[in-house]
């Protein structure tokens, strides 16, 4: 699905607010995957919103910090766009980009993060919450190949 088609299509259904939120998968050196436990129940990546002034990329470091409280080196050759309607009248974006830890030792923010685990990508895929997120691992996994082969 093409972002732009997706943003036309939520202003022509009504959609009346737009959201950004940015983020990252996170793999370690071992090529382990960081997924959190959010509050609300959810099993993702680090993410939230955009804040005035900031690019994609900033507020995908300043999330994954503040969430799980890693510095990370982000491969914005990644980029992809996940869009859906959280709830009745918004349209949501959330990039997400692949970022490589600098360090493993997790710090998490307790308001908005329960829990974590550095899992395989088969654990990834079983674990995560939303099929659009587990699409993701698949995206990251041919990025990753093309990658190695270039």
């Amino acid at each position: 699905m093409k972002i732009s088609n997706a943003k036309a299509d939520g202003v022509r259904r009504g959609f009346r607010r737009k959201e950004k939120s940015c983020g990252a998968i996170i793999v370690s050196d071992t090529g382990r995957i960081l997924i959190i436990h959010q509050q609300k129940g959810q099993w993702g990546f680090p993410k939230g919103h955009v804040e005035s002034g900031e690019t994609e990329e900033m507020t995908a470091l300043r999330e994954i910090k503040e969430e799980v409280g890693l510095d990370v080196e982000l491969d914005t050759d990644f980029r992809e766009v996940n869009t859906y309607s959280p709830c009745p009248g918004v349209i949501k974006d959330v990039v997400y980009f692949l970022g490589r830890p600098l360090s493993t030792k997790v710090t998490l923010q307790k308001e908005e993060v329960i829990g974590y685990e550095w899992v395989t990508i088969e654990g990834a895929r079983n674990a995560l919450t939303f099929r659009n997120d587990r699409l993701l691992i698949d995206k990251m996994e041919e990025y990753l190949k093309a990658k190695d082969a270039g």
